[in-house]
């Protein structure tokens, strides 16, 4: 932690009791030009583009300046102000550098996360101002560093709303900041925040989504599963999550997590018969959770002991939280962001159970005279063999047994519990990708009624597409209402279906695509490669 510079306000009172006159307002240019900088930012192209997201700034804006305003008045009735002092913390700059390289390279293969960024921006500018705000009308100078940018960088790897619904960004983002502000405890002598600022706001938001049906107004069903645009996602997420491991000692928490889901997936696939995650081990998208979400050292224990039960309960939390919003059809991406905040209430009880089994001399494995204390580089040690082993068992990046849709269509020819809804699942992603073949199947499968409740009109709606898409079966089909014409899939669609968590493989030669399909065991391909 590095202090550069200190600006604390101060105004006393005359002899009289009268308070002095002339009180310094000088730290509101700074929140002012903040403020003025969320304003411009309404007239850029990017932000033009939508009727809605201009509103959205320009009226953020506006609350901002009336807030400091308010703020201004405030301080010369009392004749007392507050100010600033400028702490730079490891902790923030570099979560901050390693969540930006995931922006960056998940953005180079999926570009709406490019034409975000600006918007990312827009909420750096507004997470200042209104933390700053914050702060002094709660009477207290305020900590100026690189704290609000983590913040807002965690939140939005998870969740954004689409222009139209950009407001409630905004509104996140202070509920939030307000979390961190009132909801408080006193833990180890000291009065902290309970929760992680962008778990706690990202866990109210789904929750209301979830309730009021509406997770369509986000772009988070696009978030999680675009992750895996990126080649090697896995990989990059495992070296980015290495150094947050080594500066702050998280690699219980995060490795445990990884190895509980892990051992869980594994068990329900041998008893299973099929993946209990529809195309990975563990989804990417939980993987990025479990480095850069749940690993906040001030939400979470900080005993050996206790940051490995913290992680082994996220990762029973995620696959528990999975089956059940399927069981409610409510989106599953959900599953890595609801559990956060229950375990952040569960750090002092934790804390306390680790306390009364005496961890450190009860289990000789986290004495912290062992390692010369440098235990934490022994558990980044086993996590890279652990790491290491999932990736030549092929459980990272690459080939996944649930990537493959015959798999799934056997499977649930088969009667394999959950199969046939795992495989509308999938064909349901593929269709939103613009796959022609996949859309005349969910058509298929909804006129058919043997896999889903008989719908009609869905059924057309996916034929439509199919034939929008230039897929002649879907045409075919579209035509009447007792037609259940299907073809194999054309090399348009392959490109698509055969991705194995990467991009989409729109330069590969036909020859190499349907070599790779016949490995995905789709027989007709086999006689083309």
């Amino acid at each position: 932690m590095a202090t550069l510079t200190q600006s604390h306000i101060t105004h006393a009172t005359d002899p009289s009791g009268s308070p002095k006159m002339g009180v310094s307002l000088s730290p509101f240019k700074f929140t002012a030009a903040l403020t003025f900088g969320l304003f411009l930012l309404a007239f850029t192209p990017r932000v033009q583009s939508n009727e809605t997201l201009v509103y959205s700034i320009i009226g953020s804006a506006l609350v901002l300046s009336v807030w400091q305003i308010f703020q201004i008045l405030a301080a010369r009735q009392s004749a007392q102000a507050f100010g600033f002092k400028i702490v730079l913390r490891q902790q923030h700059y570099i979560q901050m550098m390693v969540q930006f390289s995931v922006y960056m390279y998940w953005g180079y293969f999926w570009r709406p996360v490019y034409d975000h960024l600006l918007l990312l921006a827009a909420q750096v500018l507004f997470a200042f101002s209104f933390d700053m705000l914050l702060a002094w009308s709660r009477k207290r100078d305020y900590t100026l560093g690189f704290g609000p940018i983590p913040i807002i960088f965690s939140t939005n790897l998870f969740m954004w709303f689409r222009d139209d619904w950009f407001y409630l960004q905004f509104l996140m983002i202070a509920v939030g900041f307000m979390g961190k502000e009132y909801v408080r405890w006193h833990r180890d002598g000291r009065n902290v925040h309970i929760f992680n600022p962008s778990a706690f706001a990202l866990g109210i938001f789904s929750l209301l989504l979830i309730a009021t049906n509406t997770t369509s107004i986000t772009w988070g069903q696009e978030i999680a599963s675009t992750l895996t645009l990126a080649p090697n996602i896995y990989t990059f997420l495992f070296l980015i999550g290495l150094v947050v491991m080594y500066f702050f000692s998280i690699t219980l928490v995060a490795g445990m997590a990884a190895i509980t889901l892990f051992c869980f997936s594994t068990l329900y696939s041998f008893g299973a018969g099929v993946p209990y995650f529809v195309d990975s081990d563990i989804p990417a998208a939980v993987f990025l959770g479990l480095h850069l979400l749940v690993t906040d050292p001030s939400t979470s224990p900080r005993t050996p002991f206790g940051k490995l039960l913290f992680g082994m309960l996220y990762g029973i939390g995620v696959f528990v939280l999975y089956t059940l919003l399927d069981m409610v059809s409510a989106p599953t991406f959900y599953d890595k962001l609801l559990c956060v905040p229950v375990l952040n209430l569960s750090v002092m009880l934790i804390d306390r159970m680790v306390r009364s089994i005496d961890s450190e001399a009860t289990l000789n494995l986290w004495k912290s005279a062992w390692f010369g204390g440098r235990g934490n580089l022994a558990h980044m040690s086993v996590w890279i063999l652990v790491f290491g082993l999932m990736s030549v068992i092929g459980k990272t990046d690459g080939k996944h047994t649930g990537d493959s849709v015959p798999f799934w269509r056997q499977a649930c020819a088969n009667g394999v519990a959950n199969s046939c809804e795992r495989l509308v699942q999938l064909q349901s992603t593929y269709c939103s990708d613009n796959s022609g073949w996949a859309c005349n199947e969910l058509g298929i499968l909804y006129r058919s009624g043997a896999v889903v409740t008989k719908d009609e009109t869905r059924a057309s709606a996916y034929f439509s597409k199919s034939c929008e898409l230039k897929f002649q079966s879907g045409c075919l089909n579209l035509l009447s209402e007792d037609r259940f014409v299907s073809a194999d899939p054309r090399p348009l669609d392959l490109r698509l279906l055969l991705r194995e968590g990467s991009r989409n493989l729109l330069k590969w030669p036909e020859a190499d695509l349907y070599a790779r399909a016949c490995e995905h065991d789709w027989a007709f391909a086999c006689n083309k490669s």
